[in-house]
């Protein structure tokens, strides 16, 4: 046992005295973190090759990009069916009684008709004539 532990101290030895070793130094690729100028170029056609997303037209992000006008007429149209709602609701289930007969606000023709189980409101949009039936029962 003596004999290889002698045999392994040797060959230690040796072996210790023949490896090298140097510092390690890491260099980064990127000029932006201190990697060589002359990486920029590859790197940013590398980036282009791998971008899949196309660039839209600056006017795509425009706040302006639809008519503001139209905007405007949709948001009132929604306030009024809104408040219809709220009023739909509150006098049928409260005291008053909604009355039956034909509203007209703005580009919606409003239908409020009595029938014995309940109240039936029938919404027409005037503009693309696509219609909406709701019945509301009685309580």
């Amino acid at each position: 046992m003596k004999i290889l532990n002698a045999t392994l101290v040797i060959v230690f030895f040796f072996v210790a005295g023949k490896t090298y070793g140097q510092d390690f130094t890491y260099t980064p690729k990127n000029p932006a973190f201190g990697g060589n100028p002359y990486n920029y170029s590859w790197l940013m056609s590398s980036a282009q090759a791998q971008n899949d997303i196309q660039e839209t037209s600056s006017s795509a992000y425009s706040p302006y990009s639809t008519d503001p006008l139209k905007d405007f007429s949709e948001s009132l149209n929604r306030q009024i069916l809104s408040q219809l709602s709220r009023q739909i609701v509150a006098k049928q289930f409260g005291e008053d009684a909604l009355s039956a007969g034909t509203y007209v606000l703005g580009d919606y023709q409003i239908e409020v008709g009595d029938q014995a189980n309940g109240l039936n409101i029938t919404i027409l949009d005037n503009k693309t004539g696509s219609q909406t039936t709701v019945s509301v029962p009685y309580f």
